[in-house]
């Protein structure tokens, strides 16, 4: 029932104008920075680690724009998923290399983890006619993974793919010409990882960017999306040339060096909540 009233709030808020879900996106951020305290002390550990210049009070202030951006993007998919589609193509501007994603050729598409991820994923399914696909982990509670793959599906003809569909599958797709929107910057575990500098820190990384640009034949093509006073901003950036290597481990410390600097013209807008550095290299202690 309380998944049900959620998925009622979210439609409503759907209507509402974009200031009005910002504020109560604001609210709902300042409430969890001071209720969920896990979390923040997570929040705050990645940005020590990774600002070290920074002084606690920055650091503070750095965290708590992270919760209020983070909340008010989980509020907007009130309106990416259940708003006009009139309104979803007003508040989504797509900028930059847009043609790099035009015609048949195969991309990968690195969309890194910033708070606007869905509202990327909405803006290039709704505005391009290519078939967009990305790979989707199945939430625990039923109603919310229904909820949310529908919201995923929208527009256009997405495809999203399981964890248990594999990568011949997913590959297959790549280079009959579907983009892959690829989310590799967060710690998946050390099994399929490598650990290369993340701002200075030996993190655990999955290969598997230049992975499947290598099996599909495909261009990295970046897209970082910013949230906005009208929405949020879609920049699609011109493909990596000599991307992939025949070296992954370079490749992947590669993606990680220039994933900082699209962090660094916006850090309170990325994934700082989540455990970037939980695995750690055998013998260095533990931050979390």
């Amino acid at each position: 029932m309380l998944s049900r009233f959620g998925i009622l709030v979210m439609h409503l808020l759907g209507r509402l104008p974009l200031a009005w879900v910002r504020a109560l996106g604001c609210g709902l951020g300042w409430t969890l920075y001071f209720l969920a305290l896990p979390r923040r002390r997570v929040a705050q550990t990645n940005l020590r680690l990774c600002f070290p210049d920074q002084t606690a009070t920055q650091i503070r202030l750095l965290a708590r724009r992270t919760f209020v951006h983070f909340a008010q993007a989980w509020l907007d998919r009130g309106w990416l998923w259940h708003g006009t589609p009139e309104v979803t193509r007003r508040r989504l501007t797509l900028t930059g290399a847009v043609s790099e994603l035009h015609g048949s050729e195969p991309v990968v598409i690195f969309a890194p983890h910033f708070v606007g991820l869905d509202a990327g994923w909405t803006a290039l399914t709704q505005q391009l006619p290519r078939q967009f696909t990305t790979i989707y982990t199945n939430q625990a509670n039923k109603i919310l993974d229904a909820w949310i793959l529908a919201g995923r599906r929208r527009f256009g003809s997405a495809r999203l793919f399981g964890r248990v569909d594999g990568v011949k599958t997913i590959v297959a797709a790549l280079r009959s010409g579907d983009p892959l929107y690829l989310l590799p910057d967060m710690n998946f575990g050390v099994e399929d990882s490598i650990f290369v500098p993340f701002y200075g820190i030996s993190a655990a990384t999955v290969p598997s960017l230049a992975r499947f640009a290598k099996l599909g034949r495909a261009k990295v093509v970046p897209v970082v999306t910013r949230m906005t006073h009208q929405g949020y901003e879609v920049e699609v950036m011109p493909a990596w040339p000599g991307f992939p290597s025949d070296d992954a481990l370079a490749d992947t410390a590669l993606m990680n060096q220039r994933l900082q600097s699209y962090i660094d013209s916006m850090p309170d807008q990325y994934f700082w909540v989540h455990k970037r550095f939980k695995d750690r290299p055998p013998g260095i202690p533990a931050v979390y």
